[in-house]
Parts: structure tokens; C-alpha cells; sequence
């Protein structure tokens, strides 16, 4: 076998890296022309396959779509029922009401009842959710010349706000039902016993002085009381909910976080002094 000689050893072992180094090149660039053809030929196939998945897809969104609308149908036919059941509830306590109101306006005729005044109102927008000397007070935006009087009461599109306070020449403040300062009669509507409600700066205001022997029912819905002739009777107010520490409390029925406008109303009673402001407390601070 023939040996290669020193010199020619030497001469291959100089040519070694260049040779890697060109080999290491080649390599790199098949790499790169191999990822070229691959992205030309899944291109290429992409578009040969476009077409036959568009024929595919149709009768594929098809069949999607009936089974939606299948959905749909039996969805729309539970909804159905449910609306005919409501709707004949609803029929049945028509006839409720409107044998009632025969009945009350009947009684009433017997009885000669002279029906309350119809109280005049104005429509206004909450501008600022300030408390000013209250903490839970809203002032509202007046026009020039209004009639409005301290003491009028204020509601939104679901029951009592609270009672004009402050008067100025084109605003008016009106303290919230759950303002610490705020107390109201008012009467539970199952057994028609009558309490004070007191505002506690909270979202709550809570039920004070019910009569002894009368337990205030969960869910009872609270009303106002005429006494001291400083509301109407029967304002809705809210219903009654017991906290977790068994205290009882009114959730108010009136957007009060979330008040934009409101109604003023004058019912000719009575103008009762603004309370005095205490200490503004937060719930659970003493």
C-alpha cells in the first residue's frame, strides 16, 4: 500500500478547513433553495386545491348552517311556549285587575272618595353626583322661573330618589334615600305596619321602629306613609332584604348609581325643613 508522503499530509491538512468551510456554504444554500421549492410547491398546491375546497366548502357551510338553524327553531320554539304561557298568566291577572278596579271604583262611588290632586311635575337632568353637605345627594338642572320648592319629591322611572333640599336659581339638590341624614315614613306593604326608614351612606338604607309583634317579611315590598305629611302614601321605595347580620334593609327600586334623569314632583304637601347634616359615616364605621 502506498503511503502518501509528509508534505502531501501536510498539503490535505491546510486544504481541510476551506474544504469544510465551502462544504458548510453548500450545504447552507441547498438548505435555502430546498425551503424555496418547498413554499413554491406548497403554493402551488394550495392554489390546485383552492378551487376544489371552494366546491367542498358550500355544501360543508350548508350543512353548518341547517344545523344552526335547527338550533335556532328549537330554541325559538321553547322561547314560543314560554312567551304563551307568560301571555296567558298575564291574560289571567288582566281580568284580576280589571274586575279590581271595577270593584275599587264602585266602593269608591258608595263611599263618595274624593281622589287625591294630580301633583304637578317637571322633568330634569342629574348634572353631578355631589353631596355638597350630604354625602348621597344628586344636583339637578333647572330652567329659569321654575316652581320647584324645597320639599318636593323626586323619582326616577321606578321609584323614590329622595327630597328636594337646596333651590337655587337654575339647580336644585336632592337628598337620596340612602343619605345618613335621610329619614322617611313609610309602610310594609304585607302587614300595612308602619317604620321609619333611615338612610346609611351605603347602598341600603335600613328599616328602623317597626311596630312590636310585626316581623318585616323578606321580600316586602316598603312603601311611603303620609305621616307627618311629608310624602304621599304609597311611593314605591323598594323591597325589604336582611343583611347577613340580620338586619333588616331596604334595596331601593330607583337606579340611584346610576341616576341621569328624574322627575320632580309637587304634591302641595307640606314644606319641611332640611335635616341638619351629621357626621358622614361610611357602613360599618362608628
Amino acid at each position: 500500500m502506498l503511503r502518501p508522503s509528509i508534505q502531501a499530509r501536510q498539503a490535505l491538512a491546510r486544504l481541510t478547513l476551506p474544504v469544510l468551510v465551502v462544504a458548510s456554504f453548500g450545504l447552507m444554500l441547498l438548505g435555502k433553495a430546498d425551503t424555496l421549492l418547498a413554499d413554491r410547491a406548497r403554493s402551488a398546491m394550495a392554489d390546485a386545491l383552492a378551487p376544489i375546497y371552494a366546491v367542498l366548502g358550500e355544501p360543508i357551510s350548508a350543512v353548518a348552517d341547517t344545523i344552526h338553524d335547527a338550533a335556532r327553531l328549537i330554541t325559538l320554539r321553547e322561547e314560543n311556549t314560554r312567551l304563551r304561557e307568560e301571555n296567558e298568566r298575564l291574560r289571567r291577572w288582566q281580568s284580576v285587575a280589571l274586575a279590581l278596579d271595577a270593584e275599587n271604583q264602585r266602593l269608591k262611588a258608595n263611599l263618595r272618595w274624593v281622589p287625591d290632586p294630580q301633583a304637578a311635575f317637571v322633568t330634569t337632568r342629574v348634572i353631578a353626583d355631589a353631596g355638597g353637605l350630604y354625602a348621597r345627594a344628586v344636583l339637578l338642572s333647572l330652567g329659569p322661573n321654575h316652581a320647584i320648592r324645597k320639599g318636593a319629591i323626586a323619582l326616577d322611572e321606578r321609584g323614590l330618589v329622595g327630597r328636594v333640599t337646596e333651590i337655587g336659581a337654575r339647580t336644585a339638590r336632592v337628598l337620596l334615600i340612602t343619605d345618613i341624614n335621610s329619614r322617611i315614613p313609610v309602610i310594609l306593604e304585607n302587614s300595612r305596619a308602619r317604620a321609619i326608614l333611615t338612610g346609611t351612606n351605603g347602598a341600603r338604607p335600613r328599616l328602623l321602629y317597626w311596630p312590636e309583634g310585626v316581623t318585616p317579611t323578606e321580600g316586602e315590598r316598603i312603601v311611603t306613609s303620609a305621616e307627618a305629611n311629608a310624602f304621599p302614601a304609597n311611593l314605591p321605595i323598594g323591597t325589604l332584604r336582611y343583611s347577613a347580620n340580620g338586619v333588616p334593609e331596604v334595596e331601593p327600586e330607583a337606579q340611584l348609581q346610576r341616576l341621569e334623569v328624574v322627575r320632580i314632583f309637587d304634591y302641595g304637601l307640606g314644606i319641611l325643613p332640611p335635616p341638619e347634616p351629621v357626621e358622614r359615616r361610611t357602613p360599618g364605621r362608628h
